[in-house]
């Protein structure tokens, strides 16, 4: 939330007041999570596979570098529903709909994605959900 995870408190109290206590709740139903975690550090371990997804704190602090390097074939993901949502992390393309121009890549991506998490609940227990 705030530069360098809050250099302890050196930038403000937000990550030990409100977002710690948030990864350490969300740690007794996930297998694994850790941060707060600098965005410079996060997405570059993340690109280098040491992490199976991010969550961001604010929709553009997470997709500029996601899009970066995915545009055509990102996918986003809600997470905390009842069921499996996925959509094209571009967004509609309402501007160019119609025209027979939009790239399906990223709507391919995001069915695919649906479907490999839809086979995957069927196999895991309740905890790994």
């Amino acid at each position: 939330m705030n530069p360098h995870s809050g250099e302890e408190g050196l930038f403000g109290d937000e990550e030990a007041s409100y977002i710690i206590p948030a990864i350490r709740k969300a740690g007794r139903s996930l297998k694994c999570i850790s941060g707060p975690i600098p965005p410079d550090v996060v997405f570059y371990n993340a690109l280098n596979k040491k992490f199976d997804a991010v969550i961001s704190m604010y929709h553009d602090q997470g997709l500029i570098p996601f899009k970066m390097l995915y545009f055509k074939s990102g996918v986003n993901l809600t997470l905390g529903l009842p069921f499996i949502r996925t959509s094209p992390d571009h967004g509609t393309a309402s501007d160019i709909a119609g025209k027979g121009i939009a790239d399906p890549t990223s709507m391919i991506e995001a069915i695919r994605l649906a479907c490999r998490l839809a086979l995957k609940k069927m196999t895991c227990s309740p905890r790994a959900n």
